[in-house]
């Protein structure tokens, strides 16, 4: 951009989370920036048609805001992963420098597990002068909680967020020294999560959650509620015994 027609205030980048599907669960702060931003950055993997995230915050977008897809390949090749960060930072910023906000949409909250979290640490190395702001939102292991009753932890009980992509003996290990435990992503290894669970003796009480706050949503208690293969947006809490 030509320094004679640069804006003389930049954009904000706001990520924005929407919650776990329910788009009555977005904050009121969520719902105000997505009202007031120009555009609205929607995160896809190549090939796929449609973001859960912009399906959530869908209602409350006004008609006239931009929205722009974003890919992101789902690889665990570094070097594809880093170009595709930096490729969509650059866009970002490009926004930004042109004077107008924008947020980038992502489920749950922004700063867990999070695509959006890659994306603003390389906008910030990249593009320094460039604010950021960030909109918690509630997450889905928080609305299953809520769904099932489940009291995540009470007085001095610590409570262990884990990937469900871990080896079974790193799962077993986080179990082991919890007093609860959240595993996202538990339709990864599912094999490997419910062998980490029985080894672990948590079985009995677990709390397994599929697409909560989504059409076909589920969830029941005990190990046998969990399918074979659960689908994605698949989680399990195991409460502390008490």
């Amino acid at each position: 951009m030509d320094e004679k027609n640069k804006p003389s205030v930049f954009g904000t980048l706001y990520g924005v989370g929407v919650g776990p599907g329910d788009p009555d669960l977005l904050t009121l702060q969520a719902v105000k920036v997505l009202r007031s931003v120009s555009v609205v950055l929607s995160a896809a993997s190549p090939g796929k048609e449609e973001s859960l995230a912009l399906a959530v915050a869908a209602p409350h977008i006004p008609p006239q805001t931009r929205i722009l897809r974003l890919d992101f390949p789902m690889t665990k090749e570094r070097t594809l992963l880093e170009r595709a960060w930096e490729d969509n930072a650059a866009c970002a910023a490009e926004i930004l420098r042109s004077g107008q906000d924008a947020c980038f949409l992502t489920l749950g909250d922004p700063m867990i597990y999070s695509t959006f979290g890659y994306l603003m640490q390389t906008l910030s190395r990249l593009y320094p002068a460039l604010p950021v702001s960030v909109v918690p939102g509630i997450t889905s292991f928080q609305a299953a909680a809520a769904k099932t009753r489940t009291v995540l932890c009470q007085g001095g009980e610590n409570l262990l967020l884990v990937s469900g992509i871990n080896s079974r003996e790193d799962l077993v290990k986080a179990l082991e020294y919890a007093d609860g435990a959240v595993i996202l992503k538990a339709y990864r290894n599912a094999p490997f999560v419910r062998e980490a669970l029985i080894r672990a003796g948590r079985d009995s009480e677990v709390v397994f959650a599929s697409r909560i706050g989504h059409g076909e949503e589920a969830s029941g208690r005990g190990l046998q509620s969990m399918p074979s293969r659960p689908p994605y947006l698949s989680l399990l809490i195991a409460p502390p015994k008490r």
